[in-house]
C-alpha cells in the first residue's frame, strides 16, 4: 500500500503488510507485536496495563476518545502499550469526568499513535495470519525499509517482560485486619491491589524475582501472582519460586500468574496464533456451570494436555476451548487466565477474589509436594 495525501503515519508488518494513516499521538517509531482489542471501552485502562509492554495494539471499536482522559483510569503510573492503532480518533471528547484528549495524553506520555486505518482489515488480516512483528513511525514511512525493522524486531517470544515491568522495591498498597497478602508484582493492576484491599487485607507489593524464603518471612495469609506481558516461560526463576510456595499459603494466580504456577506444577505453555484481548470473552466456570463474561488480555496459554496428575482446569473459554482456570486436588488455589478485577470491564469475575479471601481463613494449609 502506498501513502495517501495527508498520511504522516505508517503501521508495517513483518510479513509485509503496511497501512497508512494519520498520527495523533507522540512523533518516533515503536516496535512491537500487533493485537487487537475488542473491547468498546476501557483504552485508558488499556494502554495503561503493563501486560500491554511489547505490543502494538488495534482497537476495533471504530471510534477512541470520546470520553477523554483522566488520572482516575490508570492501572499503572504510566502507559505500558508500544503503539495505538484506531480508525478514528475524537478531537473533541464529551464527559464531565475528563481532563483531557487522549491524543494530548499519548503525546505527552510518548506513545506513537495512528488514526484512519482499516482496522476491520488490519484485524481480520491478524485473525488469519496470527499475531505479527510489527513497527509504527512517524519517522520513516518507506514500507520496505519499516517491513525490515519488524522482521528484525525480537517479538514475545522467549521475552522476559514482567521483570522489566515489576516495581524495584516492595511497598505497601493499603494497610488492613484481616492479614497480610503478598502480591507478586508481574504487572500488576491497580484495580487488583484495590479489590484485595476492599475486602480488609493489607496488601503489599513485591518484586517479581522475589525469593519465596522473603515471601514467606513476611508471614502473608495469602499470596497473589499478578498479571503481566511477554513469555511465562521466560520469567527467570519465577516457577521455582512459586513450586516453593505451593502448599505454604493460599494462592491466586491470575493470567501469567496462572501460567507460571502451571510451569512450577510441571505444565507447559505455548503461544496462542492470536491471544485474548477484549472485554467481551464468555468464559464456561466447569463447577458451577455458570459463563461469565470477562476481561482479558494474554497472548499465552497453558497446554491442557501437559497438566499432571491432580492439576484440573476449572475454566474454559467458550470462544476457542483454551484453558482459562485451574484446580489442584490438595493445594490452596484460586488460578484464572482472565482479569477478574473488571477494568475496565465488565463485573462477572469479583466473587473470585471472595474465593481467595475465603482460603485465607483456612490456613494453616499443610505443605504439599507439588
Amino acid at each position: 500500500m502506498k501513502p495517501w495525501t495527508g498520511a504522516n503515519a505508517c503501521l508495517a508488518l513483518e510479513d509485509g503488510r503496511t497501512f497508512y494513516g494519520r498520527s495523533f499521538g507522540a512523533p518516533g517509531a515503536r516496535e512491537g507485536e500487533i493485537v487487537f482489542n475488542t473491547a468498546m471501552s476501557g483504552y485508558q485502562e488499556i494502554f495503561s496495563d503493563p501486560s500491554y509492554a511489547g505490543q502494538i495494539v488495534c482497537l476495533t471499536y471504530p471510534l477512541i476518545g470520546n470520553y477523554g482522559a483522566s488520572d482516575e483510569d490508570f492501572e499503572s503510573p504510566c502507559f505500558h502499550v508500544e503503539g495505538v492503532v484506531v480508525r478514528e480518533h475524537c478531537e473533541r471528547p464529551a464527559s464531565w469526568r475528563q481532563q483531557g484528549r487522549l491524543g494530548d495524553w499519548l503525546a505527552e506520555r510518548g506513545v506513537v499513535a495512528i488514526s484512519e486505518v482499516d482496522t476491520r482489515a488490519l484485524t481480520r488480516h491478524i485473525r488469519r495470519a496470527g499475531e505479527l512483528r510489527a513497527v509504527l513511525s512517524t519517522e520513516d514511512l518507506d514500507a520496505g525499509r519499516l517491513v525490515e525493522r519488524a522482521k528484525a524486531s525480537p517479538g514475545l517470544l522467549g521475552a522476559d517482560l514482567a521483570s522489566r515491568v515489576s516495581c524495584t522495591t516492595p511497598w505497601t498498597f493499603a494497610p488492613g485486619e484481616r492479614g497480610r497478602v503478598v502480591v507478586y508484582d508481574y504487572g500488576v493492576k491497580r484495580n487488583i491491589l484495590a479489590e484485595l484491599a476492599q475486602r480488609g487485607f493489607g496488601v503489599e507489593v513485591v518484586p517479581a524475582g522475589t525469593p519465596a524464603a522473603e515471601t514467606l518471612a513476611r508471614n502473608p495469609v495469602g499470596v497473589v501472582l499478578s498479571n503481566g506481558p511477554g513469555d511465562p516461560a521466560a520469567v527467570l526463576g519465577a516457577p521455582g519460586m512459586v513450586r516453593d510456595l505451593l502448599g505454604r499459603v493460599p494462592i491466586f494466580a491470575i493470567c501469567l500468574g496462572q501460567q507460571i504456577t502451571a510451569l512450577a506444577l510441571g505444565a507447559t505453555t505455548s503461544k496462542l496464533k492470536f491471544g485474548h484481548h477484549g472485554a467481551n470473552h464468555p468464559v464456561l466456570d466447569l463447577a458451577t456451570g455458570q459463563v461469565a463474561v470477562t476481561s482479558q488480555n494474554h497472548g499465552f496459554v497453558v497446554d491442557e494436555r501437559s497438566l499432571p496428575d491432580g492439576v484440573k482446569v476449572s475454566h474454559r473459554s467458550l470462544n476457542d476451548g483454551a484453558v482459562e482456570g485451574l484446580t489442584h486436588d490438595k493445594l490452596a488455589l484460586v488460578s484464572v487466565q482472565y482479569h477478574p478485577e473488571s477494568s475496565p470491564g465488565p463485573h462477572d469475575s469479583k466473587d473470585l477474589f471472595d474465593r481467595f479471601a475465603d482460603l485465607t481463613e483456612t490456613r494453616p494449609v499443610p505443605a504439599v509436594t507439588a
